[in-house]
């Protein structure tokens, strides 16, 4: 297999960035140009574009449970409370006012026997 060049990489850089979309059709028909403007196989080429892909997918989805983290931690800090955190405490103060109705409840006094 041939090095692929500077501009074979670029080019392959930029492809990548468009692969999030990519159809398999499309997926098969950039892996033919890649193959042959870079020198490599078909199958090389839509292997590289599949193997990137995934790696993109899962750096995307890392990304984005950093950046879910990161919003969190700002939003706690500034005492912002979560819809979780949120429902607990209206759990909590029912279950409280359960109670207290049943301690106020006045208790039936048992009539006399007659």
């Amino acid at each position: 297999m041939a090095e692929p060049g500077k501009d074979t990489l670029e080019r392959l850089g930029l492809a990548l960035v468009g692969a999030v979309a990519l159809t398999a059709e499309r997926l098969e028909e950039l892996a033919g140009e890649l193959s042959e403007r870079g020198g490599m196989s078909r199958d090389e080429a839509r292997q590289l574009l599949e193997d990137a892909l995934t790696r993109w997918r899962g750096d995307a989805t890392r990304l984005g449970e950093r950046a879910s983290e990161s919003l969190a931690g700002m939003l706690r800090q500034i005492g912002v409370v979560t819809r979780e955190e949120l429902d607990e405490l209206e759990l909590r103060v029912a279950q409280l006012e359960h109670r207290l109705r049943l301690v106020e409840r006045p208790h039936a006094v048992p009539s006399p026997p007659q």
